[in-house]
């Protein structure tokens, strides 16, 4: 069958209407959400079409690790960090279509395309992730996309984003969406553009025989300056206020300097641009509908991973541990002949996308992987998937949840020993590495989050709000051990268990 995979950068299963059931954020997860519904008719109507996963989660935080793990069915982060795919790499395009420059005129030939405004794709640290399909559409100019030079006058949000990246962003959409007459043309909007040439793809190329269609979404990523409209529905100002931030700072809030007026706009703009996402994805589902694909389509809808948005008292994301607001997303799978309108309770993870997809496609599914086919959890409620959950940020802590009970393991104060399985270097998110060793790894100094080991109960404390660590020693070292025997499983370097102290106290 066709596969399509739809992946929204950042997006908080909160704000989805599968999710919050019409509910104000306030009553869905509470934890600093404003008391407002966030609509997403267009997610819901996938999901009358589909299954509801409950309990997804990501594995490699943040961005292109998270991708990583889609692209190879392997979890990045207990290996390296934030990187591009390596040479040996089974990257799921490839495996899906084969070398991109063979001929696409036999008919034998599975086609995968990539539709996306994700300018890390592209960017020194990752930027070969599109390169495996056979054809791709890149819409540029988002964020620090190096686009458009042209001498222009355009507005910032506030002088504090001179010189940064977010400068280059507002210079080409003032250069991208300014019509001559001087407004504004709302097809030019990154959603608007990624979800509309998704659907001329669909429009162009729906005769073709399993191919694989990938759109990834950068938005509700910062920065956010969704169309004033959207903006109104949750802050009647718009973007009439003394200043605006289309990128919250990445730290606590009573650190940030925003005022709790600031912190609330902020909120606002994020759930404008997950609404304006929604109604853009609508395109797309409106091309599925117009050539009646659903019945021999699977289309897939999730994020990388949420964030804290006012939860847990700050913005943004990483900065400690990956608790329920970062790690929980969404996911919805809408199968052509079953699980329509369904939910699942079953564990699942990024990873797991991997192998559902190739075998959706009818290619094989390399071994050694670490993802786990979701055709039979689609299928039969009961069916099993995994008994644990392991998810992190390389060189931080270790997170772990079996779907109840959740252990985010804390290192050591010198978080050592640690190393780096790659010969890329680190880029983007820096890590100190040291020489090369015989074994291809580098040794790695990298200072840790500093927060203490956390065990949560998530059947009466879903936001995780208190530590159980202390209170609940037994519970605590059962989870422990099961960490230990998840890194085992899957092969993971042994120092790791050495760097979290695990076993220690045995």
């Amino acid at each position: 069958m066709n596969v399509i995979l739809i992946l929204c950068d950042t997006l908080r299963r909160d704000h989805c209407g599968p999710y919050h059931g019409g509910r104000p954020l306030s009553q869905v997860t509470g934890d600093g959400q404003p008391d407002w519904v966030v609509p997403t008719p267009n997610i819901d109507r996938l999901a009358e079409r589909g299954t509801v996963f409950e309990n997804a989660y990501c594995g490699s935080h943040p961005c292109m690790p998270a991708r990583r793990d889609i692209y190879t069915g392997r979890l990045e982060f207990l290996w390296r960090g934030w990187g591009p795919l390596e040479d040996d790499d089974l990257d799921l395009p490839r495996q899906v279509s084969g070398p991109p420059n063979q001929s696409l005129s036999r008919a034998s030939v599975k086609v995968s395309y990539l539709v996306t405004d994700h300018f890390h794709l592209w960017e020194q640290g990752a930027g070969n992730y599109h390169m495996g399909y056979s054809g791709f559409e890149f819409i540029r100019g988002m964020e620090a996309d190096a686009y458009l030079t042209d001498p222009v006058d355009f507005p910032l949000p506030s002088a504090r984003y001179r010189n940064q990246k977010v400068e280059r962003h507002f210079r080409n959409v003032e250069l991208t969406r300014r019509r001559p007459d001087g407004s504004l043309d709302e097809s030019k909007w990154f959603s608007a553009q990624t979800f509309s040439k998704a659907a001329e793809w669909i429009d162009r190329n729906h005769t073709r025989k399993d191919f694989f269609l990938h759109i990834d979404s950068f938005p509700p990523h910062e920065p956010w300056d969704p169309p004033e409209r959207f903006v109104k529905m949750f802050d009647p100002r718009g973007y009439d206020v003394n200043e605006y931030f289309p990128s919250a700072p990445y730290r606590p809030v009573d650190e940030s300097g925003l005022t709790a007026d600031q912190v609330r706009h902020v909120q606002a703009l994020y759930a404008a641009s997950v609404v304006h996402v929604d109604e853009c994805l609508g395109m797309l589902l409106d091309a599925l509908d117009r050539h009646d694909l659903w019945k021999n389509t699977l289309v897939i809808f999730t994020s990388d991973h949420g964030t804290f948005n006012g939860a847990r008292g700050r913005l943004g994301k990483m900065q400690t541990h990956l608790f329920d607001p970062i790690a929980h997303i969404p996911l919805i799978v809408a199968h052509p002949e079953c699980g329509h309108g369904e939910r699942r309770s079953q564990l699942v993870q990024l990873v797991d996308l991997y192998p559902t997809i190739l075998r959706a496609c009818g290619a094989p599914i390399p071994e050694g992987i670490h993802g786990v086919d979701l055709a039979e959890a689609i299928a039969d409620p009961s069916a099993k998937t995994r008994e644990r959950a392991l998810y992190g940020v390389f060189g931080q802590g270790i997170s772990m949840t079996d779907g109840r009970w959740v252990l985010h393991q804390a290192p050591k104060p010198e978080n050592e020993p640690l190393y780096w399985y790659s010969y890329h270097q680190a880029k983007f998110l820096r890590y100190d590495l040291g020489e090369y060793e015989p074994e291809g790894r580098r040794a790695v100094r990298h200072r840790p989050y500093g927060d203490p080991t956390w065990l949560s109960d998530r059947s009466v404390d879903p936001n995780e709000e208190v530590n159980l660590a202390g209170s609940h020693p037994d519970q605590l070292r059962r989870m422990q051990r099961q960490l230990a025997e998840e890194l085992d499983r899957l092969g993971a370097p042994p120092e790791h268990k050495a760097r979290l102290g695990l076993g220690e106290s045995e």
